[in-house]
């Protein structure tokens, strides 16, 4: 099987190959972080992976995006990237939510050990996104939007690690409540590779795929309306 998987919802762009079965299994991965830019970015990742994998666009079998939540803007980009290429690569499609992709990535660089953990992401206006899972990575609820005190007050007992870049706004919360956690990796970020082995472990694919859009965008339309006088 062959999977392209790609990336761009928050603050980096990445594409990912991976061949998977046969003497020739291998990942390829292209990553670049970035506040913007991801629309320019994807398709040469896009080929520059393809190209050091030996594959054609037409031997995608699946092709993975991450939904959201993040970059109004990100999001799509990812998404109709995906669309486009299996409209010619009669691919299959996959779309995974972005802290789902980042549990996974913590899992996949061996950085979760024991117990329950909590993603929490800083969705500014005093928000977050939050999503928990237990040991193995799979999600228990979320992702959704809350205030940090309505995040702390989900938190399962047992459960006493937070990451992502909301993790210290939840931790901060849990702890007027009388709670514990530690907060690690506020670096971490959704990531092609991750959400290419999530699109190889699942069997679950789609006809189309949408953004995941937890709360309204920051851009409102403009009133054209002219004020009669």
């Amino acid at each position: 099987m062959n999977i392209l998987a790609l990336d761009t919802s928050m603050g980096v762009c990445s594409a990912a190959l991976q061949r998977i079965g046969g003497p020739a299994a291998q990942s390829v991965v292209r990553e670049t972080e970035m506040v913007r830019g991801h629309a320019e970015a994807l398709m040469p990742m896009v080929e520059d992976v393809l190209s050091a994998a030996g594959i054609a666009v037409h031997d995608l079998d699946r092709i993975a995006a991450t939904l959201g939540p993040g970059s109004f803007t990100g999001v799509r980009i990812a998404i109709a990237a995906a669309r486009g290429l299996a409209l010619v690569s009669h691919a299959a499609l996959y779309g995974a939510d972005s802290l789902t992709v980042m549990a996974r990535a913590a899992q996949q660089n061996g950085l979760i050990q024991v117990g329950p953990f909590a993603v929490g992401v800083d969705a500014r206006r005093g928000m977050l996104y939050l999503g928990l899972y237990d040991a193995a990575g799979m999600r228990i609820e979320g992702p959704a939007l809350y205030t940090p005190e309505e995040a702390a007050g989900l938190l399962p007992q047992g459960l006493g690690l937070a990451i992502g870049n909301g993790a210290g706004l939840l931790a901060e919360a849990a702890e007027r409540q009388g709670r514990t956690l530690v907060t690690d990796l506020p670096a971490l970020q959704p990531g092609a590779l991750a959400l290419a082995e999530l699109a190889r472990e699942s069997t679950e694919t789609n006809d189309i795929i949408r953004p995941l859009y937890l709360r309204p965008p920051d851009a409102k339309p403009q009133n054209t309306s002219l004020e009669r006088r």
